[in-house]
């Protein structure tokens, strides 16, 4: 009698032990994962370094890799997130780790993995946006590398044109104070929703900290002017078919804005001051 009330008892504390252990946040919560990566030669991308420590400093788990590694990574977050321990998944590259962040987002999708945001830093040519893909912020200085709307996708899509800004060229759009601010924002949004901080609804950075939105041309989220300096723009228009537009030479819309390769407009941004 006594042997089996014993066993009850171990028994019962066994099951509320498994329940407080479920219920702990670090194995309800998948982790988001960061993946940042590097251009040619792996050495001449080191802002994606820079901006790999400011996110770990933020409470945000990042790694920097090779664009050549894309596809290896790919299959390792495939497989983290199909065992629950990683997403949501966010990809950020430059030049040719530019190119390869669109490449893995689509491979990813493929495999049926969702990525919540992707930003290339200046990449070397045009991509689709895949339907796995929440949003896409296209930092670049090249019209002919606009990103534009694939099949199936249904996320938000803004290319972010640095071209006035003579202080930003290739090599260094990448180590950028400005655009770090941007994309950190775009990222904690991300995060800040995974979460599920207090008041954080959809597209909403946490603990006051905002996302720039892209709303009509000329016209800013609540009023207010970017912190960054960046002109907001319309998003592109779910599931609406890709188009290109071919500007006139020398042809600019009014208000300054440039015709996008897809259904978003890009802005011009603001120099670095």
């Amino acid at each position: 009698m006594r042997r089996s009330w014993r066993l009850t008892a171990i028994g019962v504390l066994a099951i509320a032990l498994s329940l407080c252990l479920g219920s702990s946040p670090s194995m309800a919560q998948s982790r988001a994962h960061v993946y940042l990566l590097r251009g040619l030669m792996n050495i001449f991308s080191l802002g994606m370094d820079t901006l790999a420590e400011e996110l770990s400093r933020r409470g945000v788990y990042a790694t920097v890799h090779s664009y050549s590694e894309w596809q290896g990574l790919a299959d390792q977050a495939a497989a983290s997130y199909r065992a629950g321990k990683e997403g949501p998944i966010i990809l950020i590259g430059h030049s040719l780790g530019a190119d390869a962040v669109m490449e893995m987002a689509a491979y990813l999708g493929r495999k049926g993995v969702p990525v919540a945001l992707v930003v290339p830093f200046d990449g070397t040519q045009s991509f689709a946006a895949s339907g796995n893909v929440a949003r896409v912020v296209n930092l670049t200085q090249r019209e002919y590398a606009y990103m534009r709307a694939g099949p199936g996708f249904h996320g938000s899509l803004s290319n972010v044109d640095v071209s006035s800004d003579h202080n930003i060229d290739h090599i260094n759009i990448d180590k950028s104070p400005r655009l770090h601010a941007r994309v950190i924002s775009e990222v904690l949004a991300v995060v800040g929703n995974h979460r599920g901080e207090p008041g954080a609804a959809p597209g909403a950075a946490p603990s006051g900290a905002k996302p720039i939105q892209a709303n009509a041309p000329g016209s800013h989220e609540n009023g207010a002017a970017p912190a960054n300096g960046d002109t907001a723009k319309p998003e592109a228009t779910p599931a609406a078919p890709a188009t290109s537009v071919k500007p006139s030479p020398g042809a600019a819309n009014s208000g300054g804005m440039k015709p996008a390769a897809d259904a978003g407009t890009p802005a011009i941004a603001s120099p670095e001051r």
